[in-house]
């Protein structure tokens, strides 16, 4: 028996309507918040991600998948949404004639050959937005409160961003090498993973899951310490917003996001989620580097990403009512071949008029169709038989409160709207 591959689920049933659920909730936020869809490619060349997300990372250096197609091209499948949205910025020449930011959303599959483990998979769906173009502090606002208000939104408890400033290019730079000179004694006592981090980016070091609780991390030099003004009037004018907003968040000195690619601003979003505590879901920052480092012009952007897995099941321990519609709006029964040709007619009939409709495809009797109708939790039952064809009408059946009625077949549409 050939199974599903390690680290992929299979989505059907309630899930698949959890997901409709959460989908049509993020895409009427974007539509508020005026970002457009966009889909790219879900393999790019390799050397995208490895330039943009950086081989220091974990994701480049233990999670992509990369292979070589048949023309010996080195090819990696998308293990994240920001890199390839620049790609298509800038092989479109989007900056051509930016007269207004560049603000789109995406909700698609990733592939990361990471450890599976509960809410996280190898092939996983990742929503987030991308804003380019704008360097005001307004941009940076404006990509937080779509991921706040998104997830309280999404019905979670106490949900809270969580942020931190890397700086201007400048404030990053001498950050680094303060964390760099403050590292190196302490080279013998980090992880493996770590003492590379040292000698590509040391900030990486900061975000280990490893030595994460070590008083040799805990004791480190904090970003805000080594700004300059320019960028600490930045920070400040940021939270100044977000109190304005009334978007709950608290300071982590201690916080620099898993990509090489952030300046400014990076935050991450928790939220409260019973059984699990504190639970990280998503995060994002700046990064005005990124787009000139794979070959276009120099261009500011900022953006966030969900793990949309994750989400899912937390809304499930949190108790949310997805709305799941699980009932039929009507069954329609039928014995006669007559019978079942006005069946057929009827049941596209009221399907194309926004009835979620069924009728039976197992030649079963009357008595087995009304236990499908059952089992489907029809509201209302559309009984047909020769004799009321005859005359233009069917009988219609409360499912219910057991009441019927006889209804001219060219009324019945409008009936049924009456009555549900």
């Amino acid at each position: 028996m050939i199974i599903k591959q390690k680290g992929t689920i299979d989505i059907y049933g309630d899930e698949t309507k959890k997901r409709i659920y959460v989908n049509d909730l993020i895409r009427i936020i974007c539509e508020k918040y005026n970002y457009g869809y966009i889909e790219t490619p879900v393999f790019e060349a390799s050397e995208l991600f490895h330039r943009g997300i950086g081989d220091s990372t974990d994701i480049v250096s233990k999670e992509t998948y990369d292979f070589k197609d048949r023309g010996g091209r080195d090819i990696t499948l998308r293990p994240e949404g920001t890199a390839g949205v620049c790609r298509w910025f800038i092989e479109n020449k989007m900056y051509g004639n930016l007269t207004e930011p560049v603000k789109v959303y995406y909700n698609e599959k990733m592939y990361r050959y990471d450890r599976p483990q509960l809410g996280r998979y190898r092939e996983l769906t990742q929503f987030g937005v991308e804003f380019i173009g704008a360097d005001d502090v307004l941009a940076d606002i404006d990509v937080i409160g779509i991921a706040y208000h998104t997830y309280c939104l999404f019905g979670l408890k106490n949900v809270t961003i969580k942020i931190n400033t890397l700086g201007d290019d400048e404030a990053r730079k001498n950050y680094k090498e303060a964390l760099l000179e403050y590292l190196i004694p302490y080279k013998d006592s980090l992880c493996n993973d770590c003492k590379k981090r040292l000698e590509k980016n040391p900030l990486r070091v900061l975000d280990c899951k490893i030595d994460c609780d070590s008083e040799i991390l805990k004791n480190a030099p904090y970003t805000i310490d080594y700004l300059n003004d320019v960028s600490l009037e930045r920070y400040n004018t940021l939270k100044e917003y977000l109190e304005l907003m009334d978007i709950n968040f608290v300071e982590d000195p201690r916080l620099v996001r898993g990509l090489d690619y952030y300046n400014h601003v990076v935050f991450e979003i928790v939220a409260d989620v019973p059984v699990m505590g504190n639970l990280a879901l998503g995060g994002g920052g700046r990064y005005n580097g990124l787009i000139e480092k794979l070959g276009g012009p120099k261009v500011p952007a900022v953006g966030f990403a969900m793990g949309y897995d994750r989400t899912i099941m937390a809304m499930d321990y949190s108790g949310v009512n997805f709305d799941l519609k699980t009932n039929l709006d009507v069954y329609i029964m039928y014995v006669s071949n007559c019978e079942k040709e006005t069946a057929s007619f009827l049941t596209q009939e009221l399907r194309l008029n926004g009835f979620i409709t069924e009728t039976d495809y197992l030649d079963k009797s009357l008595k087995g169709q009304f236990k499908s109708a059952d089992r489907m939790n029809a509201k209302y039952l559309v009984i047909l038989n020769d004799g009321d064809l005859n005359e233009m009408l069917v009988n219609v059946k409360d499912n219910l409160t057991k009441e019927e009625e006889k209804v001219n077949i060219n009324n019945l549409v409008e009936y049924l709207e009456g009555h549900m």
